[in-house]
């Protein structure tokens, strides 16, 4: 028998180091040639590392969250006859166009790396570099949620079961063993009970990525936000009637389509606003393309695909390239370049937008327009109070670069045009 090492691969041009993010194995686990051992994330991507060989899993070389070197030793795995040391070749990666931003690509798309052949001799790691694995607190015992579920709905105490997993965390194997061997799980408590457990959670992989990119713009960006009334009773008027008309290609109407053509109207007589300013160099970027991010929330996390080129769309191809960008980024099917490149973001918390919000600038961007919910509203007419339509646009800018009388200004000219919502269709 002999030991095969599995090194962290070169995971993408300049790129010195990984974050740990994901173990699809453990010691002891029988492994196959290209089965999936781990995942690990860079700023640009999240890439499976698999196997290159067949046998048994010896020894594992970082835990999640660490951060590891390319070409340090990642995994040993015991194979039939001779060792030998290869770095493994990615087989998908993950592009995060930033820190917040994921999606799925084909191996296909990823530069090769070369696989050494095995050596005569396997290199002997030392005892010391192995990490010792985490003990469970003893009021706190290892699992994941859907275990800690499993066990809370079944009225099982964790602390009553041994763990089999690594570091001696607790499986579902290990709860069926404990039923199998006769034990009862806790009655079922009644009446109120003070609660004392306190989860912790590491910051890791995406989760980690967007805590920095909120960090870095929170404490590189001076904020100041712009709260303004609307009133959309016209423009959801105007809506309804264009949604009863469309043809069956097209896609469905939100409030959002119209909000990006007022946008890039206002740009076009406040240009300030869609920029990127390079702090470091001391240079604001002004963009004569609007290319407008759409925050949105996916199973993985926050992320921002791009409608490129706004200036260039109308009304219902705004619509399908918001629908279409959305579908792409929570089925992690988008590209590279559709979650980046972005000018200025639109933020949109739909039905549960609340009455105002204080959103945060999309670095290195200068200005973030947030949608608060549409809300009926008594409005005072001059003789009475009638119901209309309202919504407030909470609109975050960079104080370096946007003047309060600018960002004012910028925000009022949106107002205009969304409350008459004709003006949105006149070419200048």
């Amino acid at each position: 028998m002999g030991e095969f090492i599995i090194k962290m691969p070169d995971v993408g041009e300049g790129v010195a180091e990984a974050e740990l993010v994901e173990w699809h194995c453990k010691v002891g686990d029988p492994v196959r040639e290209d089965m999936i051992l781990a995942a690990v994330m860079t700023d640009k991507a999240t890439v499976e590392i698999p196997s290159p060989v067949s046998g048994t899993v010896l020894w594992l070389g970082a835990e999640i969250g660490d951060i590891v070197a390319v070409k340090a030793p990642l995994v040993r795995i015991e194979v039939v006859g001779e060792g030998g040391e290869a770095e493994a070749v990615p087989t998908a990666e993950t592009v995060t166009a930033e820190p917040d931003e994921q999606v799925t690509r084909k191996a296909g798309s990823l530069p090769p790396v070369e696989r050494e052949k095995p050596a005569g001799t396997a290199p002997v790691m030392k005892a010391a570099t192995a990490k010792p694995p985490v003990q469970a607190v003893a009021d706190k015992p290892l699992a994941s949620p859907a275990v800690r579920l499993r066990a809370q709905d079944g009225g099982i105490d964790l602390r009553q079961v041994t763990g089999t997993g690594p570091a001696g965390r607790i499986t579902h194997d290990d709860l069926d063993q404990f039923l199998a061997r006769g034990a009862q799980p806790q009655a079922a408590s009644t009446g109120l009970a003070k609660r004392t457990a306190v989860e912790e959670i590491k910051v890791t992989g995406l989760r980690r990525r967007i805590s920095e990119k909120m960090v870095l713009a929170t404490s590189r960006i001076p904020h100041i936000t712009y709260v303004e009334e609307i009133d959309v009773t016209d423009l959801e008027d105007l809506r309804a009637t264009m949604n009863a008309g469309r043809k069956p290609d097209q896609t469905k109407l939100t409030i959002l389509p119209f909000l990006m053509r007022a946008m890039v109207k206002a740009i076009d007589e406040q240009p300030v606003v869609n920029a990127t300013f390079d702090d470091d160099a001391g240079i604001i970027s002004r963009h004569a393309a609007v290319h407008i991010g759409i925050a949105t929330q996916t199973p993985a996390g926050l992320t921002v695909p791009v409608v490129r080129h706004t200036e260039a769309r109308g009304i219902w191809d705004c619509a399908a390239e918001v629908v279409r960008l959305a579908d792409a980024a929570r089925t992690g099917s988008a590209l590279r370049e559709e979650l980046s490149g972005s000018t200025i973001t639109i933020t949109s918390l739909g039905a549960m937008g609340g009455i105002a919000t204080t959103p945060i600038i999309n670095h290195p961007e200068v200005a973030i327009v947030g949608v608060n919910k549409i809300m009926i509203r008594p409005v005072w007419d001059g003789s009475q109070f009638i119901p209309r339509k309202m919504m407030n646009l909470s609109s975050s800018f960079d104080h370096r670069v946007v003047d309060g009388w600018d960002a004012a200004t910028f925000v009022q000219r949106i107002k205009a045009l969304l409350e008459t919502p004709a003006l949105i269709f006149i070419e200048s």
